[in-house]
Order: structure tokens, then C-alpha cells, then sequence
């Protein structure tokens, strides 16, 4: 009888992830009131389910209130880059926790 030759397999090792485009909560309080952030790093989506992000509701939910004019409006950093200002989005969290 000859022994049972079993084909060679690679060594499975876990692939490196991609860093996530959000910010942390607590870097988001670090960040000066000068400071802007893009919309996908202020609210959550489908796409990064696990992400922390410092606002509760969705970015359909984020242009609505910009668009009714109850959540501070972007700012157009570039053709193609718009942005919130931190300070602007602490003043309404602010405001919405005190109401």
C-alpha cells in the first residue's frame, strides 16, 4: 500500500483591514472648534455598521435637517470636499441636549 499523498495548502492568515473612515467620539470632542468633518464621519451608515460617530441618525437624516435649516449648514472646502464645522455641530448638540 502507498502512503496517502494530500496536496500542500497555504496557511491561512487573516487578510489586513482598511482603516475606518470615522472618527471616534473622543476624537471628535479632542478636535478644536475650527476644525471641520466630513459628513461620513458624523453620522452612521450601512456601510460601517460598527463605526462610532457622535450623531444618532443617518445621512439621509443629516440633509434633511440641513435642508429645513435645523442642523448647521457645510461648507465647501473644495469642488469636491465639503465639510461641518466642529464647533458649529458642538453648538447644536448642544442646544439639542438642553432642550
Amino acid at each position: 500500500m502507498s502512503p496517502r499523498i494530500r496536496p500542500f495548502q497555504q496557511p491561512t492568515t487573516p487578510q489586513p483591514t482598511a482603516p475606518k473612515a470615522s472618527i471616534h467620539p473622543s476624537v471628535f470632542d479632542a478636535m478644536p472648534d475650527s476644525g471641520f468633518v466630513r459628513e461620513a464621519q458624523l453620522v452612521s451608515s450601512p456601510k460601517r455598521p460598527g463605526a462610532a460617530v457622535p450623531l444618532p441618525f443617518s445621512a439621509p437624516t443629516l440633509w434633511r435637517k440641513v435642508r429645513a435649516k435645523t442642523f448647521p449648514a457645510p461648507v465647501k472646502l473644495s469642488e469636491r470636499v465639503t465639510a461641518f464645522n466642529v464647533g458649529e455641530v458642538r453648538a447644536w448638540m448642544a442646544a439639542q441636549a438642553a432642550a
